[in-house]
């Protein structure tokens, strides 16, 4: 029904008489040369944001997670997870340290927690210290731990304590 177009196929084309013309180049006429491919040109549209990865309910990993995207928890993490935006799902384990921009937690998590903005929802069930910029806790959230408001989150947590310096020795009198 449809055939394959010959207009881009070396040769001789359909209104070409003579093939031996079609090769060589009238003297008269210049030679043009074929174009060169030329590559795409970006949009100046930014990229699309990936969807969130999903750990469904039924996984268990035992390790860290690191993305720079989006996740969204369903299943168990014997680990820490650091991310951009991060959910806890309702059914959700986590046992380790949660550290994300946006967090949101539904489910439960035994160990500290830190973010820019943090939201403990009227499920969630948190066992550890919370270091925010912002919080969010609903009427019905189970949490024992502390809170503590820091202008950078992320940057590690608590600030190290300094020892206190021991004073110089005395000089000996002779």
């Amino acid at each position: 029904m449809f055939s394959k177009s010959k207009i881009n196929e070396p040769g001789p084309k359909a209104g070409d008489k003579d093939p031996k013309s079609a090769a060589a180049p009238a003297a008269d006429k210049p030679a043009i040369p074929p174009k060169a491919s030329t590559p795409p040109v970006p949009s100046s549209t930014p990229k699309a944001k990936p969807p969130a990865s999903t750990l469904s309910s039924d996984i268990v990993i035992k390790g860290d997670i690191k993305s720079t995207g989006d996740i969204i928890v369903e299943g168990t993490v014997e680990g820490d997870i650091r991310a951009h935006q991060l959910t806890i799902g309702e059914g959700a384990t986590v046992r380790g340290e949660v550290v994300g921009d946006d967090v949101v937690i539904n489910g439960r998590i035994v160990g500290r927690l830190r973010g820019l903005k943090v939201r403990l929802t009227a499920t969630a069930r948190v066992e550890g210290d919370i270091i925010h910029k912002t919080i969010a806790i609903e009427s019905g959230a189970h949490f024992e731990g502390s809170v503590q408001r820091q202008d950078d989150p992320l940057s590690g947590g608590a600030k190290k304590i300094q020892p206190p310096v021991a004073p110089a020795p005395a000089a000996e009198k002779a």
